[in-house]
């Protein structure tokens, strides 16, 4: 429909269209025009709540604009972000949105990229505040492992508060999975009797200690009082309704492919964006004072 033809022309050339089913080559059209209109976006885990839903974002924003999208899972391991990366680059993808919990590692992508997430360490300083409020002092953080940035900020803008006010954080790195969280509620139960609040990393983390805790008679916002990270899944209905910092995941989903579009036009700044977060105060935090 692009060339103006003749009547007669166009009707030979719909017929055999139509005799031979046939369908433009994509990868032909894509080489003619050196684009796949087609983005990648590696996760690293997509049965996360968080990673689900940030793909959910991505993907109907690449909708908007006429692209397809590429899912890829590392399963969290770094030989398989690596591999999907190198898939992606053979594949002609136009541009690649990449969550990883190895950043500081990929030593090779540190000055290609946007960075673009909530900011953690606001984050971990709102629920220190609402531990305070409540005259929580002696108080945990359970987070993903200590070298990501992720863990790092939340911690730190967490203890930071905390410390001020003359309280103390044992601090628990792991990883951000639920059997983490089993291991983490166990250690907090029968290594730090003392500790009366927990501010979790990651709501993945918090579902594995609520499994925990149940199993040993344990409630949420009466012998033990917790804040989670995130607030992707249903909090409200859980028994208490669990307080959270609030990322806003489809702003971040958002944010990040309207700077791959950027970069794809050429674009060659390198934005750091800390979108704010902000805490949803439910009734898992019991009121010592």
């Amino acid at each position: 429909g692009s060339l103006n033809l003749p009547p007669e022309t166009a009707e030979r050339i719909n017929t055999a269209i139509s005799a031979l089913n046939y369908r433009p080559n994509p990868h032909a059209r894509s080489l003619s025009r050196g684009r796949s209109d087609t983005i990648g976006l590696v996760v690293p885990d997509v049965a996360n709540p968080f990673f689900a839903k940030l793909a959910a974002a991505v993907e109907h924003h690449a909708g908007q604009a006429g692209l397809g999208l590429m899912l890829c899972s590392s399963v969290n391991r770094q030989s398989r972000e690596l591999d999907y990366i190198e898939r992606l680059r053979r594949n002609h993808v136009d541009g690649l949105l990449f969550t990883t919990n190895h950043h500081d590692e990929h030593h090779a992508l540190r000055q290609a990229i946007d960075a673009n997430s909530g900011d953690n360490v606001r984050g971990g300083q709102l629920a220190a505040r609402h531990f305070l409020e409540a005259g929580h002092r002696k108080l945990a953080f359970v987070g993903g492992p200590r070298n990501i940035m992720t863990s790092r900020e939340r911690a730190r803008g967490f203890a930071g508060e905390i410390a001020a006010a003359g309280g103390a954080v044992v601090e628990l790195f792991g990883h951000y999975t639920m059997d983490y969280g089993r291991i983490a509620m166990g250690s907090l139960l029968d290594d730090h009797p003392e500790v009366t609040g927990a501010f979790i990393g990651a709501d993945q983390v918090m579902y594995g200690m609520a499994e925990m805790a149940r199993e040993r008679g344990i409630r949420f916002g009466e012998q033990i009082s917790i804040i989670t990270y995130d607030d992707v899944g249903p909090l409200s209905l859980l028994d208490p309704p669990v307080t959270a910092i609030h990322q806003p995941v489809d702003e971040i989903g958002r944010i990040g492919f309207e700077l791959l579009i950027k970069r794809i036009a050429g674009d060659a700044s390198n934005p750091l964006i800390r979108l704010p977060v902000n805490l949803i105060a439910r009734a898992s935090v019991k009121k010592l004072r």
